[in-house]
């Protein structure tokens, strides 16, 4: 198998409409569920958090998969493997973030932290489970620097 098929569940919705690395903690998104999904909601709003998984579709500079690059293209970044960052030049260029629920309203849910510009698509959500998604993990220095300011609030 070297092909799968994806539905999209639903749409972003917020006010950004960049690719800015910066300040995606107080980016609230409403998250449009298609109409076929909306009872699949049901009962995610006892949940704090959850895992948004969407396609990066928009390419702005139309810049080719890298399979090794420096992050974000930044001369004080080591060059690393694609697999080791979380950028958007990839082989298949899906996104994951845990965002915070905000609340859920008719057909869409609500969320704080997603850094998914208007009009991504969304391929899946689960709920954030601790015992399952919460991990003692370690990163390398340059990705402490390379995350300064991404989900502030400034």
């Amino acid at each position: 198998m070297n092909d799968v098929t994806l539905r999209v569940i639903g749409t972003v919705r917020n006010g950004r409409t960049t690719l800015d690395d910066l300040g995606w903690g107080a980016v609230e998104s409403m998250i449009t569920v298609k109409p076929e999904f909306v009872a699949a909601l049901t009962g995610l709003e006892t949940f704090s958090h959850v895992w948004v998984v969407f396609f990066m579709n928009v390419d702005p500079l139309e810049e080719a998969p890298a399979v090794i690059r420096r992050p974000r293209g930044r001369d004080d970044m080591p060059m690393v493997g694609v697999f080791a960052q979380r950028g958007r030049m990839r082989p298949n260029p899906v996104g994951i973030t845990a965002a915070e629920i905000v609340r859920l309203e008719t057909g869409c849910v609500v969320v704080r932290g997603l850094d998914a510009i208007s009009g991504t698509p969304v391929l899946d959500l689960k709920p954030y489970v601790p015992d399952f998604d919460r991990r003692r993990a370690t990163v390398p220095e340059w990705m402490d620097r390379l995350m300064e300011g991404y989900f502030s609030e400034s």
